[in-house]
């Protein structure tokens, strides 16, 4: 759904004991209140007289999502193994949501939503809803966490969404080098240019050089290593022409976002830098001033 549109949720429910109608309610007030969700609750609006039937089928067929809450009662009164009369209106919605599945089983599976609350078991949900090989949502405490999966499901977002598919290259292993062996990135911020870098008078092509007068003071590349390569190793350094002889510079080494190097340096002293990156996806290499010119380079970066 659009994060602009707020869902409509249902909760379908048995009125197995006073204890369970307060907890039903104090979680439909979480949802609400706490979540943000629009929640629609029978026991917020008993303060007219209501034709129930005709009120549950609107909120059954309109609402965006329905909740149906687990307990002893519901599933027996779902599975019509009570009397008639006993708990018509459970009975009567579960009806409803049999004709949905049996209408389309695809949609309402995605639509119904079947909630074990604490002190609860799954053994409760109908078997209708097929508690053991479609998807429930078991809340232990009305928080944040133990509803995250439950949102998931309504809002249609992962917690954990699909990387970037990388290019595929037939089963071939990727290669981040370029034939001039530098290192080919991915993404990278704009001024940095691969060029022949020059530290303590010795000359390494294909090194990774940023060239600034001051209003690009930082920038960053970012190598795929698709988790077949164990280390890179460069000279982290202050160029020997550099414009501002004296300046000092921050260069730090992160794979898969975690910092494996970060170190300082200067003209005259650049810094030999060698680290693993066993297992690791992306290579990012950050080279930053705080002011002035710029002239850095990450020089023979080489992936092996």
């Amino acid at each position: 759904m659009s994060n602009d549109v707020v869902p409509i949720v249902f909760i379908s429910y048995a009125h197995d004991s006073v204890e369970h109608k307060e907890r039903v309610r104090e979680f439909a007030t979480f949802l609400h209140s706490g979540i943000g969700l629009a929640v629609v609750l029978d026991q917020w609006v008993d303060n007219v007289r209501q034709d129930w039937a005709l009120w549950a089928t609107q909120q059954l067929t309109g609402a965006d999502f329905v909740i149906v809450i687990a307990s002893p009662d519901y599933r027996k009164r779902a599975e019509a193994t009570v009397p008639a009369h006993v708990g018509r209106g459970s009975q009567y919605e579960a009806m409803v949501l049999r004709d949905a599945l049996t209408k389309d089983l695809a949609a309402a599976t995605r639509r119904i939503l079947p909630v074990v609350l604490p002190g609860g078991s799954v053994d409760d949900i109908p078997a209708f809803l097929a508690p053991y090989s479609t998807t429930h949502f078991t809340i232990g405490e009305f928080t944040w966490a133990d509803v995250t999966d439950l949102v998931n499901a309504i809002t249609g977002i992962s917690t954990h969404p699909m990387p970037r598919r990388g290019e595929w290259t037939g089963g071939r292993r990727p290669d981040p080098v370029e034939a001039d062996g530098a290192l080919r990135w991915r993404e990278h911020s704009p001024g940095l240019r691969i060029d022949t870098a020059t530290i303590d008078g010795l000359h390494y092509p294909g090194s990774i050089v940023l060239r600034s007068t001051g209003e690009t003071t930082a920038a960053f590349a970012d190598v795929d290593l698709g988790g077949a390569y164990q280390r890179f190793t460069a000279f982290a350094s202050v160029l020997d022409d550099a414009r501002e002889p004296f300046q000092v510079a921050r260069f730090r080494v992160l794979v898969d976002g975690e910092p494996v190097a970060d170190h300082e340096s200067a003209l005259g002293k650049p810094r030999d830098i060698d680290v693993s990156v066993a297992g690791g996806m992306v290579l990012r290499l950050e080279m930053y001033r705080a002011s002035g010119s710029v002239d850095l380079a990450w020089a023979d970066p080489t992936l092996s």
